[in-house]
């Protein structure tokens, strides 16, 4: 049987799924203009708010500064004693606040009127001060606060952090941004190896083994141990990638292994990998094959090895 603590919860989270029902059924061209605002902006976006709205602000703020759109979160106190100068003609205000009547808001409001600052409010109330005085007004649906009594921020907020997610998204998608572009923002962490590329991880230069193809085997079971990652790569006398040999490809020519040549033990067409593919995708390549390691060729010259993706590589930053 349910406890009366997980229906009440299953009841908050039912009503804000449904006010994110509404909220999404709700948009409209003002959405757009917003947007548009955001988008042509030669500055950054500021984002403000006062207690609960001024949290989701941060939030908000430092989403778009992840995913493309530069963005500062600007309390709306400290703004009235002196951090209105952190604001700029060039930038675009995003000013937050559920009633629209935050007096918090005020010095800030009245400075972008006053500079022309484009301003977009964020409220759920049409006939406020911030939505009268905003270029443009994302309204939020009028719906009952999860809470049953109408005083704590629960949909509100929750519908205030989605519209800044959506907000967020729809520039991203504008800007063509990529994963890649979210790795570069995002270098430290768990999110930031997921989002490593081969290329940053790979060994180059000197430090892939490669043997000619018709060396002896003693030449290539020595490169093998003298470079440390129990493989060695195949190449014929243009450089090409032609096979690459293994501990198990060792295993499987015991017999008379010393007499024969590289090409006579390796395993031909090994698996390669982009040095622009995610780290991450290379794991999941080795796991698959069960391999410890993955030579990295480049598109542009296919056959052309230019690094060695090492399984352990990929642990030390926290893949695999």
């Amino acid at each position: 049987m349910k406890t009366p603590f997980i229906d009440t919860a299953a009841r908050v989270i039912r009503a804000e799924a449904a006010a994110l029902n509404l909220l999404a059924d709700a948009l409209d061209d003002r959405f757009r203009s917003a947007i548009d605002l955001m988008r042509q902006t030669r500055g950054r976006v500021i984002v403000t708010g006062i207690g609960k709205s001024g949290h989701i602000a941060n939030k908000i703020a430092a989403t778009l500064a992840s995913t493309g759109t530069p963005a500062q979160f600007v309390h709306p106190a400290e703004a009235s004693h002196g951090d209105l100068g952190m604001i700029t003609r060039d930038d675009v205000v995003l000013a937050i606040s559920n009633s629209g009547e935050a007096p918090e808001l005020g010095n800030l409001i009245a400075y972008s009127r006053r500079y022309e600052i484009p301003l977009i409010g964020l409220t759920s109330r049409e006939e406020s001060t911030l939505a009268r005085q905003s270029d443009v007004v994302l309204l939020l649906p009028k719906v009952a606060e999860a809470c049953g009594t109408g005083v704590v921020p629960t949909t509100s907020t929750t519908m205030t952090l989605a519209m800044g997610d959506a907000l967020a998204v729809a520039l991203m998608e504008n800007r063509d941004f990529t994963a890649e572009h979210f790795r570069d923002f995002h270098p430290g962490g768990k999110l930031g190896a997921q989002l490593s590329l081969v290329g940053d991880l790979m060994h180059t230069g000197d430090a892939i083994p490669l043997v000619q193809q018709h060396v002896d085997m003693s030449t290539a079971m020595a490169e093998i141990g003298t470079k440390g990652f129990g493989v060695t790569g195949v190449v014929d006398p243009e450089g090409r990638l032609v096979g690459i040999i293994t501990t198990g490809d060792l295993g499987r020519h015991l017999d008379g292994l010393l007499s024969l040549k590289a090409c006579d033990v390796m395993t031909p067409n090994p698996v390669t990998i982009a040095p622009h593919a995610l780290a991450e995708k290379a794991v999941g390549v080795m796991n698959a094959r069960k391999i410890s390691c993955l030579l990295v060729v480049n598109p542009e010259a296919p056959d052309i090895p230019t690094g060695l993706l090492h399984i352990h590589d990929c642990l030390r930053v926290g893949l695999g």
